[in-house]
């Protein structure tokens, strides 16, 4: 009883799902059964930078985090991976190397599907491949908007921006008007916006003291997001 309640439970979260949203029964069964569980420890590595790319992962629980070391050695964060986020996507499309590395951030559970099947999935499952696209289509948009920011942003706007977009995707407990939990730490969100970490902590500093957020070790607590959506219109607010 406690293998079918789990297995239950599995199935509505693959129906919520970016990819799996709106198969019928049927389908999510046959996305199940073609799955691996996978369970990762704090630090661990899923898959490195140039491994081949064999695998598309979903994120159950935990965090993850996707890092790219570029040709002179720098080391960029490219996003935050939340429970049913998908990466590892390049898998679906061609026989390439992962671009990035994924590392678990925290105790994470994933499932994972090798790139035939995916294929065979997309074309079972018209509406796994219609979520496909979807899922292309806004990692393009998210592609040129950080391309944009860091061309034509001050730093002010693109740390706002980040905070911002990251407070979106969280899942943590937060009901209006009350504070956003951010688990990362000021180097991480130097990676993610271009910015050195001397001037991330020159920022954070002058906002802490105006009141618009908090910041520990590993963590931001946005007290303010109204000013910080403001910052991102007119970095001089």
């Amino acid at each position: 009883m406690a293998d079918r309640a789990g297995e239950e439970e599995r199935l509505a979260f693959l129906s919520r799902s970016e990819f799996f949203g709106g198969l019928d029964p049927e389908g999510l069964e046959r996305v199940y059964r073609a799955a691996r569980a996978h369970r990762l420890a704090p630090g661990e590595i899923c898959f490195h930078q140039d491994d081949p790319a064999d695998r598309l992962y979903l994120l159950v629980s935990g965090r993850m985090k996707l890092t790219q070391v570029t040709p002179d050695g720098r080391q960029v964060l490219l996003r935050f991976v939340e429970p049913g986020g998908m990466f590892g996507g390049i898998a679906l499309f061609v026989r390439e190397r992962y671009p990035a590395a994924a590392e678990a951030v925290s105790e994470s559970e994933l499932l994972s599907w090798d790139g035939p099947t995916m294929q065979e999935l997309v074309q079972a499952e018209p509406k796994v491949a219609l979520n496909v696209i979807q899922h292309l289509a806004a990692m393009v948009k998210s592609l040129q908007d950080r391309v944009r920011a860091l061309s034509t942003e001050r730093v002010e706007q693109r740390l706002a921006r980040a905070l911002l977009r990251l407070a979106a995707q969280s899942h943590g407990a937060a009901g209006p008007g009350e504070p956003r939990i951010l688990r990362l730490t000021r180097q991480d969100l130097g990676e993610l916006t271009g910015t050195t970490l001397y001037t991330v902590s020159r920022v954070l500093s002058r906002w802490e003291s105006q009141g618009l957020i908090e910041s520990g070790r590993e963590r931001i607590v946005i007290r303010d997001p109204g000013r910080l959506a403001a910052l991102v219109q007119d970095p001089e607010v």
